[in-house]
């Protein structure tokens, strides 16, 4: 269960109930308390109303949607029997999933090398290394590696000529920054975990995009945080800035986690406007928005526009910003950066003293080579070449073999939001990885059991690989119709 209690407002549940046209299209014709008890749980496993949240009372729902108030008595006692609400005299009726449903938060496994050939893994949103690019900065990094070499070797806050390269980025992108701004980490999760451990203690709030990514969600609940679910707009459409605002207010969180730039797993681009809303939200309710941007170099379409940096509208230090070279390079070149006020950044820096001490420096060479000589320009355009023909192969499979699968392309980043239609996410996970596809289900990436009709689809293949792995997806999905994958979700599949 969610351990903060939301009180979902009537004028916005009345909202979101609004019938969508394939709803309003099929002509089906149900008793009005199951079809509000339906259009309730619905959005209960599709994130956009959080688990445990209060509903409003009977009398104020059956006003706002001009309905009988036995119409929504029934409607509330139907989803009682089905789990999906619970009620306790003088407390109200809140959501809830039903008993017994697995949350998929398990340890999470790499596919072994060995099953590469036979099982086609969709678990992982990364593409093997751009070469040559890869191997010349790592020469270049062993050619610079002597000047540093004879030193201890440990930089907690990361090599100063990378520092410097990072910096001049962000700068040339229209955001100052000086190198003191600046520290290196072991990838973006380390820049993250940095942010986590320096923000919350247990117990404390944390706000999250409802879905997100589902390693950081469970980092946070590692650190015993408190998760609040903030959903998403349907599609493409980005944050629910008054939804953002609500829970600003209300649970006041210490942190909020966000990704504006081609969302994961969503593949959301959210613009300017909302990005101003939420830094101002945000400053105001006094909570530290951390933004990762890992994906922000990964623009697929030419018309996809470039918003500014979640920081470009911070004025009063309330943003914290990730960055990563895994995505725009290589999974396997470890090292992400904060971008902070320096005095931030110092404390981050004083704080890792007792972990890791600092990042591998002939990693950290490697990434500053790529910066200084352009080669990672470079670098990312073959990236962005490759995954955005993944991406169109996966896509021209998916209309042609599972039409009715709905789903939204995005313009750029590594990873698609796709609806399953009449088939459980979880149950065509472990139907799946049987016919030797891996995926993720979609709650993975939600807080409580949301999502169960999703699954996250990255552009990792393409091609012939691309149409099988459709292929086996369509009988996975058979496989559950006729009553298979019912076990639970593996706890082996690893989801970057």
């Amino acid at each position: 269960m969610s351990q903060w209690t939301a009180t979902v407002g009537v004028t916005h549940l009345a909202r979101l109930l609004e019938p969508r046209p394939a709803q309003r299209a099929t002509g089906r014709r149900v008793p009005a308390y199951r079809g509000l008890a339906d259009g309730i749980r619905v959005l209960v496993l599709e994130g956009r109303v959080p688990v445990a949240a209060r509903l409003p009372a009977e009398r104020e729902l059956a006003l706002a949607l001009a309905v009988s108030r036995t119409t929504v008595a029934a409607a509330y006692e139907a989803l009682r029997a089905e789990g999906f609400a619970r009620s306790r005299r003088g407390a109200g009726t809140w959501t809830a999933v039903p008993d017994g449903q697995a949350l998929p938060t398990r340890g999470l496994e790499p596919l072994p090398p060995d099953a590469a050939g036979t099982v086609i893994d969709l678990g992982c949103a990364a593409l093997p290394a751009p070469e040559p690019w890869l191997t010349r900065a790592v020469h270049g990094a062993l050619a610079d590696l002597p000047s540093y070499s004879a030193t201890h070797g440990d930089f907690p806050a990361g090599l100063p000529v990378l520092r410097e390269a990072i910096a001049a980025r962000y700068t040339a992108r229209g955001i100052p920054t000086l190198p003191e701004q600046i520290m290196v980490t072991t990838g973006a999760m380390g820049a993250i975990a940095a942010a986590v451990r320096r923000l919350g203690t247990p117990g404390e709030r944390v706000a999250v995009e409802s879905p997100s990514y589902a390693n950081v969600l469970e980092l946070l609940r590692e650190n015993g945080a408190r998760l609040v679910p903030v959903a998403m707009r349907e599609g493409l459409g980005g944050w629910d800035l008054d939804a953002w605002k609500r829970v600003l207010r209300d649970a006041a969180p210490r942190m909020a986690y966000v990704m504006p730039d081609f969302h994961n797993p969503t593949g959301t681009l959210v613009p300017d406007d909302q990005r101003r809303a939420l830094v101002e939200a945000a400053r105001a309710a006094g909570t530290v928005l951390v933004a990762d941007e890992t994906m922000a170099e990964l623009p697929l379409d030419e018309a996809a526009s470039a918003p500014r940096p979640m920081a470009a509208f911070d004025r009063g230090g309330s943003v914290i910003t990730v960055g990563s070279a895994s995505k725009a390079i290589w999974a396997g070149l470890r090292i992400g950066w904060v971008r902070a006020a320096p005095d931030v950044v110092r404390r981050l820096v004083s704080a890792r003293a007792y972990l890791d001490l600092g990042s591998p420096v002939v990693d950290q060479l490697a990434v500053a080579w790529l910066l200084r000589t352009g080669a990672w320009d470079d670098a990312v355009a073959a990236r962005r070449e490759r995954a955005r023909a993944h991406r169109d192969d996966l896509v021209a499979a998916l209309r042609e073999r599972l039409p009715d699968w709905e789903f939204a392309v995005p313009a750029g980043g590594m990873t698609m939001w796709v609806r399953t239609g009449d088939v459980s996410g979880s149950r065509l996970a472990v139907a799946g990885e049987r016919l030797g596809v891996r995926v993720p289900s979609g709650p993975r990436f939600g807080v409580d059991g949301a999502f169960e009709g999703y699954i996250r689809l990255p552009f990792t293949v393409g091609g012939p690989v691309a149409r099988d792995a459709v292929e086996r997806l369509a009988a996975a999905a058979q496989t559950v119709r006729d009553g298979g994958g019912s076990e639970g979700e593996g706890a082996g599949l690893f989801v970057a």
